[in-house]
């Protein structure tokens, strides 16, 4: 029996569930000793001087180390913009910098974490203010206040797409729908903080155990950071409390490697420990970046898309991290799949002294797509058009190019469009009352509920994009006699909560053809596995599928021929794909394969209170092949219950720079009574030519268009468009006063 499509426990439930699992924050050894960092909370500064005297005379205190201490004071995944630690004495320019409230100062290592953490207080820094940029729209246009002295700009990167004649495109248009648009920020609010341990083990050799998304990434910025060769520094990864992409940006690791370092070099081999709090965390890595975007389009009475006009302005803050991607992703979203004729997109992206934007599910496109979709569900609204029709007449068909210039592979939106559809009205049959799309109820009912139904479509790579290299390699080894008694597979995957390493078993045993009981992995490991790239992008599944299809090829290849054991590795190298060219405005090839999402949702708001309660969430989502359909429906309903806290209840309430929403007593997420009652999934299978067994990724798609399904819903119920993300009680209820007082003096009129 074929092991893919099959339902299967994942492999580490049971550790998990029974607590037996050891994530990096329950690692101890022998004799360790105890690290805490020491953040800025001060911004924007040049530090003129850090006295470590009093924390060093403390009883208890091993050593503190400053940014004087680093071999090599910087890194950051696209641009080294980012020191290891802010300070004066560093060996780069401008590393005497606070950019933002959460960089990170000296480090501290103690017996205890108790003294670790009352040395910190002793630690006396002399600050000297500059001038500070917190409006992105500022910093678009200040060029004598610069984030970063050493760059000539804050403004890191401009995209431009250009087609057709926008001017003519508008004069061709029945009807206009211009908005501005803003997004906020969103924390990953993985269950467990950042945390590891590092130690020299027997070989010289600067061991790290924690938690990540890419485990050799962390070692080359590791090495460069100190000046060591690779081969002298390891990371292994445990288990992991999840991530969203919020682990892709160090935070920890070059501290911890630091810290064995300095101590090796006092003659000190203990091993070290670092553990934040979730305040800390709050503070320590890039959050979802925040947008303002314009809109401007046009359609004609039948529905026909003639122009769209963006104006993407994206706020980085202090550090680059993975933002100029992100930015990309967000500007080809932002026009959809649809097939525009004018189009004219300038996408910007800024340093300012805000929390740094980085990586986060969906990278770029969730912001990106409720702008698109919001505007083509504004348009079906003034035309007075069904919002499923509206969007069917303007998809672009399989072999059509794209606004954007580039003509996906295979491009089956429009059957995804009609399943959620049909989803959605064979689900009505059942119930007492059909909700309407657009129907708009009467604000000025005394009733203390109204419902809504709105739709939105998504898309997104699966996949690194934009001219990335990308690669993954694995390696399998068969043992027994004259029969296979078990594959060994090598992989450096890291399993964040998605189910990969359950995904890599069951592929694993198709291409060998054995039980999947007999498939044992060797995972995330730098000194065990060569590179997997990241686990992000949605294209660990897809990656890894190929790249076990290879080795498993290879390894029976050998097993024939009489190895024993046979190992067998191949490493997997997807088509190339481009970076959009701003000169001639096109994105030909930016990705190398695609995901699809079709989301519908029902809610009800509470007219007195603002709240918003979503009942019903309906998906129809493209997986190319599903290999494990548990797993699939655990990414997607996780999907949904993170969309509903990013776009209903997360702020941060970023004011000055500063975080004022640090932990969860002030950030909500959603907790069990927020989830939706149903939640309906189809899962669609259109095979990806090049995806294994025709597999891509899922774990973000669903995620993409929500913000604008419940935009379009909340609408319905209200009659008023928000344009704002997230969609919190004081908005809603703001709105709603507003709407009603202009109702009343129209009918007073």
């Amino acid at each position: 029996m074929s092991e893919i499509g099959q339902r299967k426990i994942r492999i580490d439930a049971y550790s998990k569930v029974s607590g037996m699992a050891l994530f990096p924050g329950d690692i101890s050894y022998p004799n360790q000793l105890f690290m805490k960092t020491l953040f800025s909370k001060h911004v924007p500064a040049i530090i003129k001087e850090i006295n470590t005297f009093k924390a060093e005379r403390l009883s208890g205190v091993i050593t503190v180390i400053t940014a004087k201490d680093v071999p090599n004071n910087e890194h950051g995944l696209h641009k080294k913009d980012n020191p290891v630690l802010c300070g004066p004495g560093s060996n780069k320019a401008f590393a005497d910098r606070i950019r933002h409230f959460g960089d990170q100062v000296a480090l501290v290592i103690a017996e205890s974490e108790n003294i670790a953490e009352m040395a910190l207080s002793l630690i006396d820094i002399d600050y000297e203010d500059v001038h500070p940029i917190f409006d992105p729209k500022e910093a678009l246009k200040n060029k004598e206040v610069l984030i970063h002295p050493e760059f000539k700009s804050n403004i890191y990167q401009h995209y431009k797409i250009r087609r057709g004649n926008i001017s003519l495109g508008f004069k061709e248009a029945d009807t206009i729908i211009e908005c501005e648009y803003k997004t906020g920020m969103q924390e990953h609010a993985f269950l467990q903080p950042e945390a590891g341990l590092g130690y020299l083990d027997e070989n010289g050799v600067i061991t790290i155990i924690t938690g990540g998304q890419w485990a050799h990434k962390d070692q080359k910025q590791i090495a460069y950071a100190l000046n060591l060769p690779f081969e002298k520094v390891r990371v292994i990864y445990s288990s992991i409390g999840g991530a969203f992409g919020g682990r892709e940006e160090n935070s920890i690791q070059i501290s911890l490697a630091l810290a064995v370092l300095k101590l090796s070099n006092m003659g000190i081999y203990r091993p070290v420990k670092l553990v934040w709090d979730r305040q800390e965390s709050f503070l320590g890595h890039p959050k979802r970046h925040s947008y303002i975007i314009q809109a401007k389009w046009g359609a004609k009475k039948g529905g026909i898309i003639t122009a769209a006009d963006m104006s993407i302005l994206q706020d980085g803050g202090a550090y680059l991290s993975t933002s100029t991607s992100v930015l990309g992703n967000t500007a080809l979203m932002s026009l959809g799949p649809y097939k525009i004729p004018n189009v004219k997109v300038d996408a910007y992206g800024v340093y300012t002294n805000n929390p740094p934007g980085g990586a986060m599910r969906g990278f770029g496109a969730p912001q990106g797509t409720f702008v698109s979709e919001s505007q083509i569900s504004k348009l079906a609204d003034q035309l007075s058009l069904d919002p499923f029709e509206i969007r069917k007449i303007n998809m672009v068909q399989d072999g059509e190019e794209l606004s954007t210039g580039s003509k996906p592979r295979s491009f089956p939106v429009k059957n995804v469009l009609e399943d959620s559809k049909n989803l959605f009205n064979l689900n009505q049959e059942n119930k007492s009352k059909r909700p309407s799309l657009n129907k708009k109820n009467d604000l000025l009912d005394l009733g203390s509920t109204l419902s809504g139904v709105g739709i939105a479509f998504g898309m997104k790579n699966s996949g690194l994009s934009f001219g990335a290299h990308e690669e993954c390699t694995a390696t399998i080894e068969l043992i027994g006699d004259e029969n296979i008694e078990e594959a060994i597979l090598y992989h450096a995957a890291a399993e964040v909560g998605q189910g990969v390493h359950t995904i890599m078993t069951q592929m694993v045993a198709e291409e060998i053809q054995i039980d999947v009981n007999r498939v044992r992995l060797v995972v995330t490991d730098t000194l065990l596995t060569d590179d997997s790239g990241p686990v992000s992008a949605s294209r660990m599944t897809f990656m890894a599928g190929n790249a076990i299809i290879g080795a498993g090829a290879d390894a029976l290849l050998k097993w024939r021929n009489g190895e024993r054991p046979a190992i067998g590795s191949f490493t997997y190298y997807p088509p190339g794909t481009d970076p959009i060219d701003s000169n001639l405005g096109v994105a030909v090839n930016p990705f190398f394969s695609y995901g699809y999402a079709s989301v519908i949702v029902e809610l009800k708001v509470d007219v007195f209170t603002g709240r918003i309660y979503i009942s019903h969430v309906y998906v129809s989502d493209d997986l190319g092949k599903v290999i494990n359909p548990s797993l699939v429906r655990g990414q997607i309903e996780g999907a949904i219950v993170q969309a509903i806290g990013y776009c209903i209840m997360e702020d941060l309430h970023v004011e000055m720079g500063r975080i004022k929403a640090d932990n969860f007593s002030k950030y909500l997420i959603p907790g069990i009574l927020d989830i939706p009652k149903d939640i309906t999934i189809s899962l669609l299978e259109y095979d990806d030519e090049i995806g294994p067994w025709g597999a891509h990724g899922v774990g973000e798609m669903p995620f993409v268009p929500f913000a604008a399904a419940v935009s379009a819903a909340l609408f319905d119920a209200t009659g008023i468009w928000f344009n704002e993300i997230p969609f919190t009680p004081e908005r809603i209820l703001e709105g709603i006063l507003i709407q009603r007082e202009n109702i009343k003096n129209k009918r007073n009129f």
